[in-house]
């Protein structure tokens, strides 16, 4: 391990300020939670079943809506591509908090298809600010800060609505993230590399030229030796994906073209990150509500957030160790260790026996999140790295949404142990499937070869 490492990335402003305002942009997201379900059961008078739903309806607009926002990085750019979410953010959640219940769905429904995109657009920064080993500490940081939001957001959320603001803090937490894409907006971290972007604009000029395949390969050619000497290597790589990606831009304009064209990234190793992503987000969010049920069943409600602290401070100094590392380790097998220690959670009696069962999957977890992250940007090159990096986000939303749930269905029938179980077990089989499926794919490959 090498914690150098971290004092080495910090050391680079544009990676240290893309950082700070992810992090500072997210704690409105992690608040609006907890502040719209607590607004339906308290302003509104709702049950926790409405809120529910209307949570329900939001991270589906936000699935939806994800992988759209994403190509629009990839294809206008950053500023363009968060005008509808700054203009968005203030409006619908200034409003939300003076409608009825009936009208609310709709209006956080198009909230999450509208969101500002800030957990994909900073991994696709960062998987353009950081390389080699300092890419692996960059998305563990990211990882990192996410927990420390979480740990705020949340809890700042449920003090602003008990307090009986709850129509203040929504408000709050619109403004507050049209702010933060303004910030983003006028820092504009980078989406793809100068290099990259140089050398396919070379290639889009030398098409319309109307060069053919031997004066392209000299164009190549001349891009690469052009480069400054620090970039001769990044250039001789990024060459050939700028080159493939134009061609295959330029060529034909059928529908059924444009449809295969769109996916040509979405290979079987990048579904593979996804299922991990889904599995995470599922495994997480089912033993969010496996903690309150344990909890309100033994009548230690009230000591919660001692559980989520033991969970969260875990989870940062597992992803210290796991960004400090040499090598990367595959995001299935950190899954299936996180998964399986999710299970003997259901052996927790009281608020200490649970806060120490939960250290050892919480170990894990901002592990899983960055090495799946590292792999999203390590599968797909950067001319769609930003949709897929928005797919990548829906999965984990999707399981977040399939987790609680599952969860809460075996709670219900069961028992509160039964929470961790059946999300710990699913975690496990579904990594088991994942790895049988990868051993016969390579045998087959090296069968072909």
């Amino acid at each position: 391990m090498n914690f150098t490492l971290y004092r080495e990335l910090l050391a680079v402003r544009p990676i240290r300020r893309l950082l700070l305002v992810g992090m500072i942009a997210r704690i409105p997201h992690a608040a609006a939670g907890v502040l719209l379900t607590l607004h339906i059961v308290l302003s509104l008078g709702q049950g926790y079943a409405a809120a529910g739903a209307a949570a329900a309806v939001m991270t589906i607009g936000i699935a939806v809506g994800a992988p759209w926002r994403g190509r629009r990085v990839d294809t206008v750019g950053l500023r363009k591509a968060l005008i509808p979410s700054v203009i968005s953010e203030t409006v619908i959640w200034s409003i939300v908090p003076h409608v009825s219940y009936e009208l609310l769905l709709p209006l956080v429904f198009v909230g999450g298809l509208l969101t500002l995109p800030i957990f994909s657009v900073v991994r696709q920064s960062l998987g353009v600010l950081a390389t080699g080993e300092q890419r692996r500490t960059a998305f563990a940081l990211d990882a990192i800060s996410t927990e420390l939001v979480f740990m705020i957001g949340p809890a700042a959320g449920a003090l602003v609505a008990t307090a009986g603001y709850s129509v203040v803090g929504l408000t709050i937490v619109g403004i507050a993230t049209s702010v933060s894409g303004l910030f983003l907006m006028w820092f504009n971290p980078p989406t793809r590399s100068a290099v990259f972007i140089h050398i396919e604009s070379r290639f889009d000029a030398g098409l319309e030229a109307g060069l053919d395949a031997d004066e392209q390969n000299g164009a190549e050619a001349a891009v690469v030796a052009a480069a400054p000497a620090h970039l001769q290597e990044a250039a001789a790589e990024l060459a050939p994906l700028a080159a493939a990606a134009v061609q295959r831009r330029r060529r034909g304009a059928g529908l059924r073209h444009k449809v295969i064209h769109n996916f040509t990234w979405f290979t079987a190793a990048v579904a593979a990150v996804f299922a991990v992503a889904a599995g995470a987000g599922m495994v997480l969010s089912g033993t969010d509500v496996g903690f309150v049920a344990a909890l309100e069943t033994g009548g230690h409600q009230a000591e919660i957030g001692l559980v989520f602290l033991f969970w969260c401070a875990a989870s940062v100094v597992g992803g210290l160790i796991y960004g400090a590392m040499h090598r990367p380790i595959s995001p299935i097998l950190l899954l299936l260790g996180m998964s399986a220690l999710t299970i003997p959670m259901a052996f927790g009696t009281d608020t200490w026996t649970l806060s120490l069962l939960a250290l050892l999957p919480g170990l894990l977890c901002a592990p899983v999140l960055s090495a799946a992250s590292e792999k999203v940007a390590e599968l797909v090159d950067e001319s769609r790295r930003g949709e897929a990096m928005g797919w990548y986000g829906s999965a984990l939303t999707g399981g977040v949404a399939l987790g609680a749930p599952l969860a809460g269905l075996f709670i219900d029938g069961v028992g509160p142990g039964a929470g961790f179980v059946s999300v710990g077990s699913a975690g496990v089989v579904l990594c088991l499937v994942g790895l049988v499926l990868q051993r016969r794919r390579r045998r087959r490959l090296a069968s072909a070869a």
